[in-house]
């Protein structure tokens, strides 16, 4: 339904600043990874595939939208936001490695005992 109804082409407005604006989504999602990471917090999955997913959303509107561009935008989607995307997602699937301060002081008294 939405193929036949949907518009070829439609004006929009504040256009730069909805892209600029999800740019620094992604920024903010992938300095949040980051930091998360970094920490070992158990949340940076969810940040890191959230993060995923907006950068292959960006690639995919990037391509579907650039018109004349289409040359620019394959070749910043395949070198910048793809393997971004796979990097977050690969940090998302990785296996947790926090261990919390409780479960490493129980572990060296186990060793102890």
């Amino acid at each position: 339904m939405l193929w036949m109804t949907v518009p070829d082409s439609y004006p929009a407005q504040h256009w730069r600043v909805a892209w600029v604006g999800f740019d620094m989504l992604e920024f903010a999602g992938l300095l949040t990874s980051a930091v998360l990471v970094r920490r070992r917090d158990p949340r940076a999955p969810l940040a890191s595939i959230a993060t995923a997913v907006l950068l292959l959303v960006d690639a995919w509107f990037d391509v579907m939208t650039a018109g004349r561009d289409v040359v620019f935008s394959l070749v910043l989607a395949c070198s910048l936001e793809l393997p971004l995307a796979v990097l977050c997602a690969v940090v998302a699937l990785w296996p947790p490695v926090v261990v919390s301060a409780r479960a490493a002081t129980a572990q060296r008294v186990a060793v102890h005992v």
